[in-house]
């Protein structure tokens, strides 16, 4: 009945106001300041991870299991299992509530959440949690991930659902960047039980793939990486799964700069636009509310652990 409720008012929405998925994706790149006329122009479409996106309504997708490897959490209670994605990010909000919402109308806890060590310009931030209840006997992988069942299912994979597999990974937990060479991440917490994943995804990639990656140890996280020609082999590899706006858009920026379709100099132009601001109020950043109130307004909430009404923008 919900799921009809949301889908009534998205076609109201549609026919009344004109609204649709691309312009929800333009409306969350006006609201960080990109420009997504500038893109076009140099043949690079910022609406590109809108496209197969509707595939992942199939838990089976690999990129499910990549995901569940990485950010997305899986909590069982009941009869139910519950999958869920939280942010204050603004991307995030408009990308999780989207692949969430392939599966059925997801729904949302907004809360308070204590100040980031990393975001001293910010008294407190709007946490936002999205949530989809499933069957427990729907689900189509393990609730607690196991290495070897994991490393079995992932080598019995064909190429390309090792590819979606990857990308499932990277929009989970991952960064891809460029400083004068190209660098891919995938991460996961430290010391924490995922970390046989990195071990894991190192040797089936070099395996199959024959791109090579390293280890590194972090701060706060145990990280995968990629450098250079490796980096772009694999981005080529994996391009058309990733649907994260701003780790597709810079998929797309670099493999046109490889691929010789741009040159440097636009390259850095745009690739710039993308980049976040350290240590300062970058708006990508905590606010993943008003982001979503303006891109996607037939969304609601479900409920909050702590009161939002009289919320006043901090950040």
């Amino acid at each position: 009945m919900r799921n009809d409720v949301v889908k009534e008012i998205e076609d109201l929405l549609r026919e009344r106001l004109g609204w649709s998925e691309v312009g929800m994706c333009e409306e969350l790149w006006r609201f960080v300041g990109v420009d997504v006329n500038e893109f076009r122009r140099h043949g690079i479409e910022p609406c590109i991870w809108l496209e197969g996106i509707n595939e992942l309504s199939n838990l089976r997708n690999p990129y499910w299991l990549g995901l569940r490897a990485s950010d997305l959490s899986v909590k069982k209670y009941n009869k139910k299992v519950r999958l869920i994605l939280n942010t204050t990010n603004a991307i995030d909000a408009v990308f999780f509530l989207k692949i969430l919402g392939t599966i059925r109308t997801p729904s949302l806890v907004v809360e308070w959440k204590n100040k980031a060590p990393t975001a001293k310009y910010v008294s407190r931030s709007i946490a936002l949690s999205f949530y989809v209840d499933l069957d427990i006997g729907n689900r189509p992988w393990p609730i607690k991930l196991n290495a070897d069942e994991l490393e079995k299912m992932i080598k019995n994979f064909n190429d390309k659902e090792l590819a979606m597999f990857i990308a499932g990974a990277l929009d989970g937990d991952g960064s891809i960047w460029y400083n004068g060479s190209v660098n891919v991440m995938i991460s996961v917490c430290k010391d924490c039980p995922k970390s046989f994943i990195l071990d894991m995804l190192k040797r089936v990639i070099a395996e199959r793939f024959g791109i090579v990656g390293s280890d590194r140890s972090l701060e706060t996280a145990d990280v995968l990486m990629f450098y250079g020609r490796n980096a772009v082999k694999l981005l080529r590899h994996i391009a058309k799964y990733v649907h994260h706006p701003l780790r597709r858009l810079r998929i797309e920026l670099i493999l046109a700069l490889y691929d010789g379709r741009i040159s440097r100099e636009a390259f850095e132009k745009l690739y710039e636009i993308t980049e976040y601001e350290y240590g300062g109020p970058d708006i990508k950043r905590n606010h993943a509310l008003e982001i979503l109130t303006r891109a996607a307004p037939q969304t609601h909430t479900h409920g909050a652990k702590q009161k939002t009404k009289n919320i006043k923008h901090n950040h």
